[in-house]
């Protein structure tokens, strides 16, 4: 645990130091407010310097703006290779998040924040955080971050084929992208599957939110075991669960990729980018080396049950961004002793696959999701 200490006319004040994406303590911190321009502040912010604001709440939300435009002046060479595209941006939005979270806001013990204009924060704090252990000092981004988590909680997001909503907690990647959800809801369930729904069961790998393990329980499966390493999501998907009158059907076990046991039917939908995460929320889109793709289809044939199929739900973004060929996924299905009896693709929705100002455009607009149906090579 950091501590971080600054001084305010001649009293000296520390906190303790708190940073989900684990940004190092700032070598200095000196006080600002309403009287600190942006470019003061975006030059001191790069210099390493934490700002701990002071002044109103409003101006510190347009001060981040402010500093964020500075930022975004640089924009890369349009002579670069999808894969360039990509470090490129990755490098640029960890620069913009260590320079962006440098202004720095106080949560005094009970997680309020003693600023003018400032919202109610507590039950946000406490819900991404747990219960308060005194004053801690985090960064404005961090906090907007957890608030509009807080709403996302509250107000869930629509989940057409489950005719209903789920509802994200913080740090929980949301289910923002609905081809995979109707990816899994349409496509065909296995034949030992379809003769005896009830008496079926099913594995939700790196269940997040619980939506898929949802979407399968509807489908009639008889028992679903969620499974998760984060125990933000494990109590997510319980929760969910419960919303939903699913808990008598769905199991959260975890931490863990498989559950000590069997199924039919294996779902995984494991993040699609081959590349570090910075962040715990960044852990649904990014994973280092693939590993819970590989782990994945190695642990695969070791608990399916005969006749039983494993889906891999995937985006081929890394195929198109250089981060990944397709001939390395085959290889790696194919090491397992594993054999593709079938592939549904689906294009995808979201707005970005159609915005040409996004850097990383040429590879999202011609991205394809699929649906890989496995089962063991000796069945």
């Amino acid at each position: 645990m950091s501590t971080i200490h600054w001084t305010e006319g001649h009293t000296h004040h520390s906190a303790r130091w708190h940073s989900e994406n684990g940004s190092a303590l700032p070598r200095r911190v000196v006080v600002v407010d309403d009287r600190t321009k942006a470019d003061e502040a975006y030059r001191r912010a790069r210099q390493g310097t934490g700002l701990l604001w002071q002044g109103d709440f409003h101006n510190a939300r347009h001060l981040l703006r402010a500093m964020g435009r500075r930022i975004d002046r640089k924009r890369p060479s349009a002579n670069t290779s999808q894969k360039e595209s990509f470090d490129l941006h990755r490098r640029a939005g960890a620069h913009r998040a260590r320079v962006l979270g440098r202004l720095l806001v106080l949560l005094d013990d009970g997680y309020t924040v003693a600023l003018r204009r400032a919202p109610d924060v507590r039950h946000a704090c406490l819900e991404a955080y747990g219960p308060p252990k005194g004053p801690m000092v985090i960064s404005l981004r961090e906090l907007l971050g957890v608030i509009g988590a807080h709403q996302w909680r509250l107000r869930g997001i629509d989940v057409p084929v489950l005719g209903t909503r789920i509802h994200p907690h913080y740090g929980v990647f949301a289910p923002v992208r609905g081809e995979y959800v109707d990816l899994v809801a349409h496509t065909p369930l296995p034949p030992v599957t379809r003769c005896s729904p009830a008496g079926s069961a099913a594995f939700d790998l790196g269940t997040g939110t619980g939506v898929l393990a949802a979407v399968l329980a509807r489908r009639g499966i008889g028992r679903v075991v969620a499974t998760d390493i984060s125990p933000r999501a494990l109590a997510c998907a319980k929760e969910n669960a419960h919303r939903l009158a699913l808990a008598d059907r769905i199991e959260v076990s975890g931490p863990c990729l498989f559950p000590e046991d069997h199924a039919d039917l294996i779902v995984c939908n494991p993040p699609w980018l081959p590349s570090r995460p910075t962040s715990p929320i960044e852990q649904g889109v990014y994973d280092a080396d693939s590993a819970m793709l590989r782990g994945f289809l190695t642990g695969l044939s070791a608990h399916l049950r005969p006749g039983g199929e494993g889906w891999l739900v995937l985006s081929d973004l890394a195929e198109h961004l250089g981060l990944r060929t397709r001939g390395q996924l085959l290889t790696a299905i194919q090491a397992a002793h594993l054999r593709v009896v079938d592939k549904i693709d689906t294009k995808p929705r979201h707005p970005r696959s159609r915005d040409a100002t996004d850097p990383l455009h040429a590879a999202r607009s011609a991205e394809i999701t699929s649906l890989w149906r496995l089962t063991t090579t000796d069945r």
